[in-house]
């Protein structure tokens, strides 16, 4: 993989210290030194496309090339590019997210959020995520994998208001079945339900209990792939104008297109 020339933001929702982003970085700092990491100080799973609009973000330098910000990552993404950089970076990966970030999960996803930002402002990026059990993480599937998905991602490039999903699936690198490019799935609805507990003071408060439902595993999408044990790559593009619903909403009210 050639990264010669490029100047690479690397941040993700996990914190700038989780074992994602640091393996990450390792891997592109075998291909250029010219790698600058700002993520957020704290985890920011969830965080979606959502800025700091009511609180400060706080920007803390590590050392020159690594930055915590505590603010979202969308917030990571535009402090790397406007304010952390001293040149505009020509690359934004995002992870690596410990957890699935397929289907659905792109809408509520702050390692995606990141690189719909970048892909924002005019930079090529990608999003990566490791696909776990809980009872165990095969990072090392991604870190076999991930120079080839670049590799082949870049030779193709970006195209301008998009950018690329990619998931690793859960198992370990020998049992990796192949890289498909596939189209975003849909989940059966209810997988995020609010599950009343009380605390030690007798208040109720509500915790978002995560509970998937199995389903809509269509061939050609990220979840079947993923659930084949393929590398999942999705390209997503930012233009979320429904065209069908467009053409009855025309209809509806008497416009011709």
């Amino acid at each position: 993989m050639d990264l010669s020339g490029h100047r690479v933001l690397l941040t993700n929702d996990d914190g700038i210290h989780a074992p994602g982003i640091v393996l990450l970085e390792k891997i592109i700092r075998r291909y250029t030194e010219e790698v600058w990491v700002v993520a957020p100080s704290e985890e920011r799973s969830g965080a979606s496309h959502s800025i700091s609009m009511h609180d400060p973000i706080r920007h803390r330098a590590l050392d020159d090339k690594h930055h915590a910000i505590k603010g979202t990552p969308t917030d990571c993404a535009l402090m790397g590019i406007y304010n952390i950089m001293p040149e505009r970076p020509t690359l934004l990966i995002s992870g690596i997210n410990w957890g699935a970030n397929l289907a659905e999960d792109v809408t509520y996803s702050g390692t995606a959020a990141a690189a719909m930002e970048g892909a924002l402002l005019g930079v090529p990026s990608i999003a990566l995520s490791q696909v776990h059990h809980m009872s165990e993480v095969h990072w090392d599937t991604a870190e076999r994998f991930l120079p080839e998905v670049l590799e082949k991602i870049l030779s193709v490039g970006v195209l301008p208001g998009t950018f690329v999903n990619v998931n690793f699936p859960p198992v370990p690198p020998a049992e990796v079945r192949g890289i498909r490019v596939v189209s975003q799935g849909l989940r059966p609805p209810g997988s995020f339900i609010p599950e009343e507990r009380v605390d030690a003071r007798t208040k109720p408060y509500f915790w978002i209990k995560i509970a998937y439902k199995a389903g809509n595993m269509e061939e050609g999408t990220d979840l079947k792939a993923i659930a084949d044990g393929e590398i999942a790559v999705s390209p997503i593009q930012l233009d979320m104008t429904a065209r069908t619903m467009m053409e009855r909403l025309n209809k509806a009210f008497d416009i011709v297109s």
